[in-house]
């Protein structure tokens, strides 16, 4: 888990494929086939699994439009809500057992470049929103004496969340590997129960932020 990742295969001779890309493209595919059964036939009186991702669904849009007011959070939930699926998927990825122990799976957020590539996207989704919300209103938004500090502030922002996230999962991944050595038997379920909390909690901080950021663009 600690380790740092090895390229588990070469695509076009450029290309490195890790542990954690392996992972990505599993979630990929297990989101796009449960959509699929699920959206090809909806029902007005749902099954057990349609109910299960309204209630998912249903209990995202709450959280958010408690941020953002109702309109706002129902019109970036397409944006939001994944960034949340994906990241507490990938967090809890990692309490899947031999997940991280080789180099062919690991949790994506244990690795700095996802985590920055999640701050980057997060960077162009919040620019983005801000303008589209109000191009004058974004500029304004800027137009002070402290205009680079400001500037700063929108770059340090993504990053933070990026580091953060990365930090903890490394560091929560590094910590239940030791123990799995020093004590095999006890410890590092422990650990793994601590962590069920632990990982959903990077989730919602994650997502959070990056909602209250996009309110202070959204702002009269």
């Amino acid at each position: 888990m600690g380790e740092p990742s090895e390229p588990v295969i070469r695509l076009f001779g450029i290309l490195d494929v890790t542990g954690e890309v392996i992972a990505m493209w599993i979630f990929l595919v297990l989101a796009a086939v449960i959509s699929l059964l699920v959206t090809r036939n909806l029902k007005e009186r749902p099954g057990k699994l349609q109910n299960l991702l309204e209630i998912a669904v249903g209990g995202l849009d709450s959280f958010f439009s408690g941020i953002l007011g109702r309109e706002n959070g129902r019109r970036y939930l397409f944006f939001l809500g994944p960034l949340f699926c994906f990241i507490i998927l990938s967090n809890y990825s990692g309490l899947i057992p031999g997940v991280g122990l080789s180099k062919y799976v690991k949790a994506p957020t244990s690795s700095l470049s996802v985590t920055l590539g999640l701050g980057i996207v997060t960077f162009v989704f919040l620019q983005a929103a801000g303008i589209h919300a109000g191009a004058k209103h974004y500029l304004k938004h800027f137009l002070t004496p402290v205009v680079p500090l400001l500037i700063l502030d929108e770059f340090i922002k993504p990053a933070s969340l990026a580091l953060r996230l990365f930090g903890n999962i490394f560091g929560e991944e590094t910590v239940t590997e030791n123990l799995y050595h020093l004590l095999p038997i006890g410890a590092p379920v422990i650990m793994m129960v601590l962590s069920l909390l632990f990982c959903a909690i990077q989730a919602i901080v994650y997502t959070m932020l990056t909602a209250s950021y996009l309110q202070e663009f959204l702002e009269d």
